[in-house]
């Protein structure tokens, strides 16, 4: 879908919008809903992908591929409750490299792979830096209550202002030797301007529904879809949805438990996010091998 970015731009603006009418309060429970569907539902057919990538291996049965994929899940939740700081620092890192190689696909196939998982990596590092800045207060506190460690205010923009220039400056790079990427760097940073004018205006939660429904999630469903089926259609999609729906509820019903246990707001987005971690492990592996997949088939 070559027009995508227009909706997710259209759906930005309107959330924007949404943001100026609606209390905090209800920017959070729609924001929870948000990642609840799409959100949730992108990282809800790893399995059914992996049984694709391995189609030509086929010794391998589904209970062993759901074996390894549960360990991994499962070893992502007990690092978190024995090395909670490195569990998160991990996080961060995976989901900064996944961010950015769900937005800058392809793009190895004229640089070198070191350059382009650095600049991947960056650009998804960002996004989550902007994203603390603009809420330091409200992503102290988390990951006061996941690692028991209190994080100073200024290492948030340290790090934003050292990440930025180095990411202009590979960017630069890549616009100088490429005239293919040229479209894509500019529309990118222009993208990049809108998540900034998106973090300031919105609460925590809502910015980040926003961001990880519209620009990652629906992306990432559209590729999936495309691969698992040559194309992209309503058909298609509905039969993805299909094939994820118990995986989906299994994962509904865990934060579901989670939420009836600890309703405090800080205490569940804690555990919320070192819940997302867990499933974000194995996921981001899953999505790495379909993108070299789907290189290798081009």
């Amino acid at each position: 879908m070559k027009n995508y970015p227009k909706i997710a731009l259209i759906a930005s603006f309107f959330g924007l919008w949404m943001d100026s009418y609606f209390s905090h309060q209800i920017q959070i429970i729609l924001g929870f809903l948000l990642i609840f569907s799409f959100g949730i539902l992108h990282g809800a057919n790893d399995l059914l992908l992996i049984k694709n990538i391995n189609s030509e291996r086929k010794a391998k049965s589904f209970v062993k591929i759901l074996t390894y994929y549960v360990f991994v899940v499962l070893t992502g939740v007990i690092l978190f409750y024995i090395v909670p700081q490195f569990a998160l620092l991990l996080f961060i890192i995976v989901s900064s490299y996944h961010f950015g190689e769900q937005q800058w696909q392809r793009l190895e196939q004229e640089f070198s792979k070191i350059l382009v998982v650095f600049f991947q990596f960056l650009y998804g590092f960002i996004i989550l830096l902007l994203l603390f800045n603009f809420h330091t207060g409200q992503v102290q506190s988390i990951i006061l209550k996941i690692t028991d460690i209190s994080i100073p205010t200024f290492y948030f923009s340290l790090l934003l202002q050292f990440s930025i220039p180095l990411f202009i400056s590979m960017s630069a790079y890549i616009f100088w030797k490429q005239e293919k990427w040229r479209k894509k760097i500019l529309l990118e940073l222009f993208f990049m301007a809108l998540f900034v004018i998106l973090f300031k205006s919105s609460s925590l939660i809502w910015g980040f529904a926003l961001y990880f429904v519209f620009w990652h999630s629906i992306p990432s469903i559209i590729d999936q879809v495309t691969y698992l089926n040559g194309s992209f259609s309503i058909k298609y999609f509905y039969a993805y949805c299909k094939a994820a729906g118990i995986y989906w509820l299994i994962s509904i019903a865990g934060i579901a438990l989670i939420y009836l246990f600890f309703r405090e707001e800080q205490v569940f987005n804690a555990l919320f996010f070192s819940f997302l971690a867990a499933i974000t492990f194995p996921h981001a592996l899953v999505i790495t091998r379909m993108f070299q997949g789907k290189e290798n088939s081009l």
